[in-house]
């Protein structure tokens, strides 16, 4: 089920999207050929100051002037356009992709950039929860979602993705199991620094989407990746833990497991386990994030679902299969598999 790629560059040296595309084909027998998507950090410097808002509309004329209206009333569109697609035989168009550069207004979030985050996070939940033919897909700075329902290859060959270059690219190639018609369903999915691809099922998803709700977070896509990306940005912006942290909570030891620990850490994974036990993860499934300073893996308990990792120069690799990574970098110098429950956490440099 699935098939999941990421690739870090440590010193923001940029990729372009030709080689994300050749690995993300290796993995077609984890896809049904009804959706596929990717993300890359670092697309857009010269609105590196804007929020980019990548947008499904249905019906575009009457949808862009809802969301028109509602990002105006808090903040500036400081331009906005249709984004670039190419036919593809085998893709069946079913909306229109268009971007905006927005930037909040400075008074409604006054010298905090989490207030502007909760900006964001506010329109996309009141665009994507409207019954107005519009969804967003992406809304950070300097970042962008490209996804629709069809095989890898058609989808970037439709976005052309080998036109942009970033420091960052996550990829996904899906197995739909509902909804396929939907462009907005395949990951990656983002919430202004987050994004988030997944292979597996969440058999939690009802509690964990309770638990986020329960803090202002609407969940319109009905996705497993949309509940993690509102977790992490909840136990990360919101609750102040390092992504270490947030990880052990999402899929912590086992209760035997730690009361074999050191006490100091009985004491600490006690407290995330009371604290955050309805943001616990179980089911099969292996999860990479990434947000402009960092790219992050984990997988279930037991480890369900494969990760594997590579490490070549300055780039970090985390994927499905060790022939996705392979098909973009023949050289790979080191392939690990972690434990379960092993984290891997690689950083760029300041």
């Amino acid at each position: 089920m699935c098939g999941i790629f990421g690739v870090m560059d440590k010193r923001r040296q940029m990729m372009d999207g030709s080689g994300i595309r050749q690995a993300l084909s290796m993995m077609n027998e984890r896809g049904s050929g009804e959706g596929a998507g990717y993300v890359a950090y670092g697309i857009y410097p010269d609105y590196r100051d804007c929020y980019a808002l990548h947008v499904f509309f249905d019906n575009t004329c009457e949808s862009k002037k809802v969301v028109d209206a509602t990002l105006e009333q808090w903040g500036t569109i400081e331009h906005d356009e249709a984004i670039p697609t190419y036919d593809q035989p085998n893709l069946r168009v079913n909306c229109t992709p268009w971007r905006y550069f927005f930037k909040p207004d400075a008074s409604l979030a006054p010298g905090s950039a989490s207030a502007e985050k909760d900006i964001v996070t506010n329109l996309v939940m009141q665009i994507n929860a409207a019954s107005n033919g519009a969804q967003v897909v992406s809304s950070g700075k300097n970042v962008g979602a490209f996804k629709a329902n069809g095989w890898p290859e058609d989808v970037a060959d439709y976005f052309r993705i080998e036109d942009y270059e970033g420091y960052i690219w996550l990829a996904h190639n899906r197995y739909a199991t509902s909804n396929p018609e939907k462009w907005e369903r395949p990951d990656p999915f983002n919430l202004h620094d987050w994004s988030v691809v997944e292979n597996g099922k969440i058999t939690t998803y009802g509690t964990n989407r309770r638990y986020v709700e329960s803090f202002g977070y609407t969940c319109s896509m009905s996705t497993d990746s949309e509940v993690i990306t509102y977790l992490i940005d909840l136990l990360t912006r919101k609750h102040g833990l390092g992504i270490d942290l947030a990880i052990q909570a999402f899929a912590p030891p086992y209760w035997e497991e730690i009361d074999r620990m050191p006490e100091a850490e009985q004491k600490l994974n006690r407290a995330l386990r009371f604290a955050y036990g309805s943001a616990t993860m179980n089911g099969p499934f292996t999860v990479v994030a990434a947000n402009p300073d960092m790219m992050v893996g984990f997988t279930d308990r037991g480890k369900l679902r494969p990760m594997v990792v590579g490490e070549c120069g300055n780039r970090l690799y985390i994927a499905s299969e060790e022939t996705a990574i392979r098909a973009m970098e023949p050289g790979i110098e080191s392939i690990t598999r972690p434990a379960a429950g092993e984290p891997v956490i690689g950083r760029v440099a300041p």
